[in-house]
């Protein structure tokens, strides 16, 4: 299995994400991984900045691709959704270096959509993914 970060150089150059991921395996697992918020293991939301909930979340997703036997390398698409776009903007270059430290330098294909609120009110960002996992 291999996955190939594709970066066209008549796109803008992307900043912690990767344009296109492509998937070529012949033998592996789509892993669609569901949305983790800054949630710890009693179930509560925890973390007050964008940040800290970030990584919380983070994390979390990363633990679900861990159960799965997967590793932060055979994420193919991510989608972060966070309640306030123009704080996650602001905070950008700190996001970068926790996903740098956790998840290491290959991104994924990304995508932030701004939400009005999550599921667990208190949660500022919620991320989602799917990988291929061999």
């Amino acid at each position: 299995m291999s996955l190939e970060r594709t970066n066209p150089a008549e796109l803008a150059p992307p900043t912690g994400f990767s344009h296109a991921v492509s998937v070529t395996a012949t033998e592996g697992r789509l892993v669609f991984l569901a949305g983790q918020t800054a949630l710890d293991p009693a179930g509560e939301v925890v973390g007050e900045t964008l940040v800290e909930q970030f990584e919380t979340a983070l994390g979390n997703l990363l633990a679900a691709l861990a159960a799965t036997g997967g590793t932060p390398d055979h994420l193919a698409r991510v989608t972060i959704y966070a309640t306030d776009v123009a704080d996650y903007r602001a905070h950008a270059a700190e996001l970068g270096r926790v996903w740098r430290r956790l998840a290491g330098r290959d991104y994924p294909a990304m995508a932030l959509i701004g939400a009005v609120r999550l599921w667990d009110e208190s949660a500022l960002v919620e991320l989602d993914g799917i990988a291929m996992v061999p």
